[in-house]
């Protein structure tokens, strides 16, 4: 069984960070070639957004709207199948539940489309007040 907990939202003014947590269970490193992880988030009323992802080979893609800010990482140093969305400089337009997917296979030109994941955690809000 595959399972995927977030953490780390919050509320926040602009201009500062927040790092969210994504940990990944049902998928072994080890055992599959590959996965990919994606984040996501959504404002109500609007279709969810893609935000950034990591391929299990470290490979990386990121939304227009957050390069230069946002960063996906791996916990290297302990859990491998712990992902991070380290986000930076946030505005009030980062505000949004955010959300983290995962699916076995490389992201590829996939990763921003949010019907090609089938697993997915509960969300984060994240929350940035001018």
């Amino acid at each position: 069984q595959v399972d995927l907990v977030e953490s780390g939202g919050g509320s926040v003014q602009a201009g500062r960070s927040l790092n969210l947590s994504c940990e990944v269970s049902g998928f072994t490193y080890s055992t599959y070639n590959s996965y990919c992880v994606g984040w996501f988030r959504q404002v109500p009323g609007n279709e969810r957004e893609a935000v950034a992802s990591l391929d299990s080979d470290g490979m990386s893609n990121y939304a227009n709207s957050v390069k230069g800010r946002f960063a996906v990482s791996r916990d290297n140093a302990g859990n491998e199948n712990t992902v991070f969305l380290q986000m930076n400089d946030l505005g009030p337009e980062d505000t949004a539940m955010y959300y983290c997917a995962a699916d076995r296979g490389h992201c590829s030109s996939y990763w921003d489309t949010a019907a090609w994941y089938n697993y997915w955690g509960q969300g984060t809000q994240v929350t940035v007040s001018s």
